[in-house]
């Protein structure tokens, strides 16, 4: 078994990417949402894409858990003196990535071709495929009203009360080429230990996607965002609830549901298990590289199993 899809976002994604590219290398793909892009000084900002890049190409300040490792924010400081609104943070390397983006794309390229070019150009091994080329974005309602994504998560920290979630644009978004290349290749699909539903549900929102997974004789695996029932980083238990689902791995699973051939599941977490598909029970916390591999390792284990 060599080629792995991988539909990821955030964190737990971009972790989970590292540890399979250390097995597989390029032949891994890593499905990105891009839901959560946005303009920032009139840059093209891919938050996703480009935090998987980072964690493939050994770039990410893994303290944060974003960013460029000891990169300064000389320009960032400078803008927010001039009168730019400083709520969001972007490093001088992130920058220029971002400021790289914004000009391919006006010149008549593509945002999958920008994100190839950023990967390849950073060293990554694996290919990182944007899931769309049209513009969606997640949106949260709050007492306050409808805020965008970053705003929710930076400005309101995460804790407003989530009243309502959609992705705009999302029913006029299509599946890339690319993507469908690499899901109808793909020996092994993977959803990563991302947020279920701001990560993984506009990837899976986009019915060729889904439709491409149904499709496949692959076996479709997931991996639980919970360690010890709890999320590492973000607000995942506040999302699962208020998409009407228990905060335990089979109110997760279910979120996926029709989907999955297998489901890992942290082995400290008490939360019930789905009923109707293999778990895997193992620890799922990616401590360092090896953290990484080794939950990569168990992973691709289960899909032969599966396969078998």
């Amino acid at each position: 078994m060599t080629k792995v899809a991988l539909l990821a976002g955030g964190t737990g994604g971009g972790k989970l990417a590292a540890g399979l590219q250390e097995m597989v290398g390029a032949d891994l793909s890593v499905v990105v949402n891009t839901a959560d892009d946005f303009d920032v000084h009139g840059l093209r900002v891919s938050a996703d894409p480009d935090l998987v890049t980072y964690w493939l190409t050994g770039e990410i300040d893994e303290e944060r858990g974003w960013g460029i490792r000891d990169d300064g924010f000389v320009v960032h400081e400078r803008l927010e003196r001039l009168g730019a609104p400083g709520w969001f943070s972007l490093s001088d390397r992130d920058l220029a990535t971002c400021l790289y983006r914004t000009y391919f794309i006006a010149e008549g390229g593509t945002l999958t071709a920008a994100q190839g070019q950023i990967a390849r150009a950073l060293g990554a091994r694996a290919a990182v495929l944007p899931v769309c080329e049209e513009r969606v974005a997640t949106r949260i309602r709050t007492p306050a009203g409808w805020r965008e994504l970053q705003e929710f998560l930076i400005l309101d920290h995460g804790e407003a009360p989530i009243e309502g979630i959609e992705v705009a644009g999302i029913e006029d978004a299509r599946a890339t080429p690319d993507v469908l290349t690499a899901l109808g290749a793909a020996e092994v699909i993977v959803i990563a230990p991302s947020n279920p539903v701001i990560s993984i549900g506009p990837i899976l929102a986009i019915e060729e996607v889904r439709q491409a997974m149904l499709s496949s004789p692959a076996p479709v695996l997931a991996v639980s965002p919970l360690v010890a029932g709890k999320s590492i980083k973000g607000p995942t238990e506040a999302f699962v609830a208020a998409a009407g689902r228990p905060v335990t791995p089979a109110g997760i699973a279910s979120l996926y549901e029709g989907l999955l051939d297998g489901f890992v599941v942290d082995s400290d977490d008490p939360g019930d298990d789905p009923d109707d598909i293999a778990v895997l029970r193992c620890p799922t916390l990616m401590a360092g590289a090896a953290g990484r591999r080794a939950l990569a390792e168990r992973v691709l284990e289960l899909a032969r199993t599966l396969r078998a």
